[in-house]
């Protein structure tokens, strides 16, 4: 007979319903293995779980338990993940919070999930807009007591474990509730499916508020394995993103479509221990080539059915013309391709991907009608079926069984791996005085050159800049969803219904944007170069020696491809961190002369001076 006083930890592996009591687990039956690292730190399983537990019990006195939800402000980093599992310990559910994010986007999703706290660092707690949740410091929690003791709560399947949000269609952002439930499925489905043990050695990567964060943690932990998190400029570089994971023995990564395009087209070395590389968020267009020594799988899956729904191994096939394919249906899932009036077509023949299963979500935090409208039940059943959700992404099924996607039935769209509704673009543009109409667009042929391009009716004697529409949208947008470039028209194109008309939309040339306030021109030879390479990259019309290389449109991949022009028109590595630090022309030319200066001083083999660099310039275009 079991004493009373037994926990949820104390029972058999068989009966363990949710992920926080697997990692507690972890931390009784191998305390000392690593199970998160990040450049020095290292946290133990009992480290891990001594920490999470203290923050628990400061969580429950401050309110937090089953249904309560707490914003988790961090960068990825050890402390967050102590502060998510103290979440799950304390029966809470967490909301990943990037500090990145404008304030008023920030405060819109704090509102609108009605967090119960937010926990986050000192050097991090003024960006946070004002609000009636509690502000929680990490350090100051940790370095005293907690004031209760004996905390002891069941996270069970059917109770919220986190919330994630998403670009909405009406012009904010949605959040999406998971339980429990649908985590452990994740769970267990990717352990069986990757043969997952205590010896692997993972990755967090995926940025704060992006799912695939969800998928890179909570698997690992719950079987005993460790993860490494890298360091900011690491993770964008995809060159960087190899060695690091060669120098770490990576065993299994994630990696989001348009990084791991890249990764596969760089030689890997024979001491490479991965084995696995998972990629998703995009169209894979890419398949591997012969003798890498890992398996590349792609995956498939909305926020709303817990990261992922299918997935699959992508073969080298050297004589292949079509796209991989999104794989088959994951464990407990349900894959329904259905036409318009959700009724299944027939193998070969397009149709709605409906998903249903253990993974389907909740639906969206406190909006019941939106979750009606896209949570619906399966109709072959007399509406008494299984709960599905309609994705609006077009796919069919493959004779094999696997599932080839097509695209969108409507007009969202990814950008870098992120889902971005443009209705949510054009409402903050609308709301602008200066503004008309506007529409906004993705354009570029290859996957790496895509674009947001907006296209802005003015008001009637309105003088627009691109700055001031950058300003404003980055106020209230996260950067990848401000857009590159700003095209002005007289009128909206409109269809014979009324609708914005894509197709007569003018692809971006020069003599079509809006004017850039203050432009300054370059000013020394090296501004002039640089300004040169910037040009065809970013594909704009002129570079102000003060413009900032991203809100320019560029990107960490974009950014990628600027280091490498750099280094074969000056000689110089500029490090993508500089780039951070120094993202404007003007900035860039600065650490470049520095650069070129150190190693004329410095006696390098070599050091080309400025002028000696035109032809590359030239070449580079």
């Amino acid at each position: 007979m079991k004493p009373e006083t037994e926990t949820a930890e104390d029972r058999p592996l068989k009966v363990l319903r949710c992920v926080p009591q697997l990692v507690r687990l972890r931390a009784k039956t191998a305390p000392d293995a690593a199970a998160v690292a990040a450049g020095g730190i290292r946290l133990s399983y009992a480290e891990l779980d001594y920490r999470a537990g203290l923050l628990a019990r400061h969580l429950r006195a401050a309110g937090v338990g089953p249904e309560k939800l707490v914003a988790v402000h961090m960068e990825r980093s050890p402390e967050s993940v102590v502060t998510a599992l103290a979440v799950f310990k304390a029966g809470g559910a967490y909301l990943p919070l990037d500090p990145s994010l404008p304030a008023e986007r920030m405060a819109f999703m704090l509102a609108d999930a009605q967090v119960t706290a937010v926990v986050t660092r000192s050097t991090l707690a003024t960006a946070l807009p004002f609000g009636p949740w509690r502000v929680l410091i990490l350090e100051e929690l940790e370095s005293t007591a907690p004031v209760a003791e004996g905390m002891e709560t069941d996270a069970l399947p059917e109770h919220l474990a986190y919330v994630i949000y998403t670009s909405g269609s009406t012009g904010k952002p949605k959040g999406v509730e998971v339980t429990h439930g649908n985590l452990l499925n994740l769970v267990e489905w990717h352990l069986r499916a990757f043969q997952v043990n205590a010896e692997d050695r993972a990755t967090l990567l995926a940025s704060v508020g992006f799912d695939a964060a969800v998928w890179e943690l909570w698997p690992y932990l719950a079987t005993g394995a460790s993860v490494f998190i890298p360091e900011e400029s690491v993770r964008n570089d995809p060159q960087a993103v190899r060695d690091w994971l060669v120098s770490n023995r990576i065993t299994v990564t994630f990696l989001p479509t348009a990084m791991a395009e890249q990764v596969l087209r760089l030689s890997w070395p024979p001491e490479s221990a991965l084995r696995i590389l998972l990629t998703g968020a995009e169209t894979l267009r890419r398949r591997p080539s012969e003798g890498l020594p890992f398996l590349l799988v792609n995956n498939y899956g909305p926020t709303e059915c817990t990261v992922v729904a299918t997935s699959g191994p992508v073969l080298p096939e050297p004589s292949a013309t079509n796209a991989p394919s999104i794989g088959s249906a994951i464990d407990s899932t349900e894959i329904l391709v259905l036409d318009g009036e959700m009724h299944p077509v027939v193998e070969g023949e397009p149709g709605e991907i409906y998903i249903g299963g253990a993974g389907v979500a909740r639906g969206y935090r406190n909006n019941p009608a939106l979750t009606a409208e896209r949570f619906v039940r399966d109709p072959t059943q007399n509406g008494h079926g299984m709960r599905l959700y309609r994705t609006g992404d077009l796919a069919r099924f493959l004779p094999g069984g696997e599932i080839e996607f097509l695209g969108r039935l409507d007009d969202q769209m990814k950008i870098r791996g992120f889902r971005v509704e443009p209705g949510e673009i054009v409402g903050v543009l609308n709301s602008h005085p200066g503004v008309q109409s506007s529409a906004v667009a993705l354009r570029g042929d290859d996957g790496e050159a895509k674009r947001l391009v907006a296209y802005i009716v003015a008001e009637s004697g309105q003088e627009l800049t691109r700055s001031e529409l950058r300003e404003a949208l980055s106020r209230r947008l996260p950067e990848y969803m401000v857009p590159s470039a700003f095209v002005k028209i007289h009128a909206m194109p409109l269809t014979v219904n009324g609708k914005v008309d894509y197709a007569a939309l003018p692809s971006p040339g020069a003599a079509d944007m809006l004017p850039e306030s203050d432009f300054v021109a370059p000013r020394t030879l090296v501004e002039k170069r640089l300004a040169a390479i910037l040009i065809p990259l970013l594909h704009v019309d002129r570079v102000s020696a003060r413009d900032n290389f991203f809100l320019l449109g560029g990107h960490s991949l974009l950014g990628t491809q600027l280091l490498t022009r750099i280094r074969e028109v000056f000689d110089v590595e500029l490090s993508l961190l500089g780039l951070f630090d120094h993202p404007t022309l003007e900035g860039m030319s600065v650490e470049i002369e520095n650069l070129i200066l150190a190693k004329v001083t410095a006696g390098g083999n070599g050091a080309h001076e400025p002028a000696a660099s035109e032809e590359r310039v030239e070449r580079s275009h």
